[in-house]
């Protein structure tokens, strides 16, 4: 029902896209990674097996903002200027 009622789905590793496309029934589409919108296809870092919340907590970061600055650009919300 999500994929039908969501724009986005994101996930924060290629297990979560693997699982949401299983669920879903669809590949690619809506589903996307997050760090993809940093040009990136790499997984954020998982701290249960890393340990390290600062590696996880920049990957976050980066990755919603350049999720924010995908979703102004294609002007689907409109960013306050800093």
């Amino acid at each position: 029902q999500d994929y039908d009622a969501y724009d986005y789905l994101i996930g924060m590793d290629t297990a979560n896209i693997r699982n949401m496309e299983r669920m879903t029934g669809h590949k690619g589409g809506k589903i996307h990674l997050l760090l993809e919108f940093d040009g990136s296809y790499d997984s954020v870092a998982d701290p249960w097996y890393t340990d390290r919340f600062d590696v996880t907590y920049r990957d976050v970061v980066r990755g919603c903002r350049a999720f924010l600055q995908y979703l102004e650009e294609k002007g689907e919300i409109q960013c306050p200027k800093q």
